[in-house]
């Protein structure tokens, strides 16, 4: 690889000048302890997700939301009793206990946002501090704890300037602005109909690597966190202007650690010799889940779900010499039709857990690692078509369609997973030799549907684009529906783009389907599963192309005689919010109206207000903001909002600084200043992510409702 400004080996090497400097090492802060036995029934109707089990195998540590927000919990595998470690508002994201037993770290988006932090507590619930991500406009992730449960590896984003809450974004002219916050009574409010608003940030910002002295290209930096407090932080890595850092894995005898990094498309693994933080081998990785993969006990082989030279994502073994450096890599696990999906080794390091993506569903097997020699002669970091010996592989049966968190424990014949279907609400299950266990504290099946509604299990679907393009995707028919009647009908857009629409169990959907309306949630060009090539087809002008495969996709099932063409609305998030807009004003008849949620209407205004390694991350998938400008402009909703015909709802957290809300401000105002009918429903505490079942109800019954009104006769 050549040196140049995204080249680690130049970026993450010791130095002393101020463009590379390290951050302030973070300090634990003591907090209240909140912890409770909790002893009152759940609700019928609750989530838990992102399992970590203890050092015995009989205890979980997990996200739940039994009590209106996603919180720290513990309970064991086959007993009902459960403990809120962490009764504090703000959503809990991801969870890790310690290899000893001694302390649970996880992660919280305090107000719903995208500032996270790290924080620590005991098994009991005492002790619990703060560990990373306290300072104003700071951010911290979690990584992965030594071996021996020592320390913990964080990662944390510069401090705001002095005396802002939240990190300053360039604005017009080199004025700068602070992220907005809403000063509402009430959880939510509507836009009503011609008040004033504060403009969002103009000028064009910039994904770029820039110099120290612009205050946009902020620094990463990974340490390794004692939780008792007692030695000092140790600095693993540092990069300025970095899209993305997290530390995966250290190896068993502490020389080294696996940080994954880079920007959408482009992520990579690096062996980090810890001693001196040197940069020893760089190889590719797939996007999707960060966990990547991990050491063997020796350290001599790396374990990596890799898609590098490949159209999907497989298990590669790298085979590194006693100094890190990378003497080639084998193909331990492939198959030739679908992409390995989560990866996790066990505690012994000899043992794995594979999730295969098959066309949208999960396929669970657990292997034997064994490492073949490395082959001679191919390039480095780029798997071999040469396969490891690989052990005996033993597919397990799972009770519902996709797995979202693999968690091993001390047997390594018995993971603990998170799974999520069409027919449930997500669940922890302990699969004990094969054998599926849903724990006590997870909703049952019989109740994930409220009274009134009826399961519906999905059909896929397979359009095919104008350029002949096969998509896919998965058609909802609302309950009681005769099958030749063609029905109004939602096409819902996931995020991302990179994201995937699987057969899992949605409530806004239900809320959809309860009111009449069919549901069609397609995978336009961009989205995940398909294979490497499907990502890629919507980069540069390929995204004109993904807003036709929307237009595409409408036809299809108009075509089939599911959808009435006179009664077709289109509504997604994120990046499916912004192919809600494009799409009202690209092909202005096809939909009756649209709801976009915390969607980009402008790109240059996307990239001055988002947080600065959002924007370096997406600069690869979008266009660079200055280089790419024209593109940009000519791809942006603002820039063709004089064709928009149809009403529209937009949605947005108060608290988003991924996509600021001024993006969904600006395009409510240009139609309601063309005369349209159109409102904004602002979130109070939420961010990119609506997190508290308050909001997500408010949600998904103010857009069924527009919808209903919308698509009536």
């Amino acid at each position: 690889m050549a040196a140049d400004a995204r080249d680690p080996l130049t970026a993450m090497e010791t130095r002393t000048d101020a463009s590379t400097r390290a951050l302030p090492a973070p300090e634990p802060l003591p907090l209240a302890d909140t912890s409770t036995p909790y002893d009152l029934p759940p609700p019928a109707v609750h989530g838990c997700w992102y399992p970590s089990v203890d050092p015995g195998g009989r205890y979980v540590a997990f996200i739940c939301d039994r009590a209106g927000v996603p919180q720290l919990w513990t309970g064991p595998v086959d007993g009902e009793e459960v403990r809120l470690l962490d009764a504090d508002p703000h959503p809990v994201t991801e969870v890790s206990w310690s290899p000893d037993g001694r302390w649970i770290a996880y992660t919280t988006a305090p107000e719903g946002g995208e500032l996270t932090r790290v924080l620590c507590v005991r098994p009991d619930g005492t002790g619990r501090h703060l560990l990373a991500g306290g300072e104003p406009g700071t951010s911290a992730r979690l990584g992965c704890w030594q071996h021996d449960g020592s320390a913990v590896a964080v990662t944390v984003t510069d401090s705001a300037p002095s005396g802002q809450p939240l990190p300053a974004h360039p604005g017009p002219a080199g004025v700068s602005h602070p992220a907005r916050r809403a000063g509402r009574d009430g959880r939510a409010v509507l836009l009503e109909p011609g008040r004033p608003r504060p403009g969002p940030a103009g000028g064009a910002g910039s994904g770029r690597t820039v110099s120290a002295e612009e205050p946009e290209a902020r620094a990463l930096s990974a340490y390794l966190v004692d939780p008792e407090g007692v030695a000092a932080p140790v600095l693993l890595a540092s990069e300025r202007g970095a899209a993305n850092q997290r530390v995966c894995d250290l190896s068993r005898d502490g020389r080294f650690a696996l940080v994954y990094r880079g920007p959408r498309g482009r992520r990579e693994a690096l062996v980090v010799r810890t001693g001196d933080r040197v940069v020893t081998s760089t190889l590719p990785v797939a996007d999707g889940d960060p966990w990547v993969g991990g050491f063997s006990p020796d350290a001599g082989t790396l374990w990596l779900r890799s898609d590098g030279g490949r159209e999907h994502a497989a298990l590669v073994a790298a085979h590194l010499d006693p100094r890190g450096h990378l003497l080639g890599t084998t193909v331990a696990a492939e198959r030739p039709d679908c992409g390995l999906e989560l990866l996790a080794l066990g505690r012994d390091g000899r043992r794995a857990v594979l999730a295969w993506n098959v066309r949208g569903v999960s396929e669970l097997e657990t292997t034997v690692l064994t490492a073949a020699s490395p082959p001679g002669g191919g390039p480095a970091g780029v798997p071999s078509p040469r396969p490891a010996p690989a052990g005996a592989a033993r597919t397990v049966e799972l009770p519902h369609e996709v797995v979202t968190r693999i968690a091993p424990t001390a047997d390594p014949d018995a993971p603990v997973v998170a799974l999520s279907g069409s027919r449930r609400h997500p669940g922890v299950w302990w699969l004990p030799h094969g054998l599926p266990l849903r724990t006590p504290w997870s909703s049952r099946d019989e109740d994930a549907f409220p009274a009134g509604r009826t399961p519906v299990r999905p059909m896929p679907m397979s359009p095919v684009a104008r350029d002949g393009l096969t998509l896919g995707g998965w058609y909802y028919r609302a309950p009681g529906r005769s099958p030749g009647e063609p029905a109004p009908c939602v096409l819902h857009l996931h995020g991302g783009p990179e994201e995937q629409e699987r057969p899992v169990l949605e409530p806004l959907y239900l809320e959809l389907l309860g009111r009449g309306l069919d549901v069609f949630a397609p995978d336009v060009r961009g989205s995940s599963g398909h294979g490497r090539s499907f990502v890629d087809a919507d980069l540069g002008t390929g995204r004109f192309d993904a807003i036709n495969d929307v237009a595409d996709c409408a036809a299809h099932v108009m075509v089939r005689g599911l959808a009435d063409p006179r009664r077709m609305a289109v509504m997604g998030r994120s990046y499916g919010g912004y192919l809600v807009m494009a799409s009202l004003v690209w092909h202005p008849d096809l939909f009756r109206t649209g709801v976009a949620v915390c969607g980009m209407s402008d790109f240059a205004t996307f990239f001055a207000g988002t947080e600065p390694w959002i924007a370096q991350s997406a600069a690869h998938k979008y266009g660079h903001p200055e280089h790419d400008r024209d593109l940009l402009r000519s791809l942006s909703p603002m820039s063709r909002v004089d064709a928009l015909r149809a009403p529209v709802l937009a949605v947005h957290g108060e608290h988003d600084t991924n996509v600021p809300p001024g993006e969904s401000e600006q395009f409510v105002r240009a139609a309601r200043e063309r005369g349209l009918e159109a409102e904004l429903l602002l979130l109070r505490h939420e961010g990119h992510d609506f997190r508290r079942a308050d909001n997500r109800r408010l949600f998904r019954r103010t857009a069924a409702d527009w919808m209903e009104r919308h698509l009536a006769d």
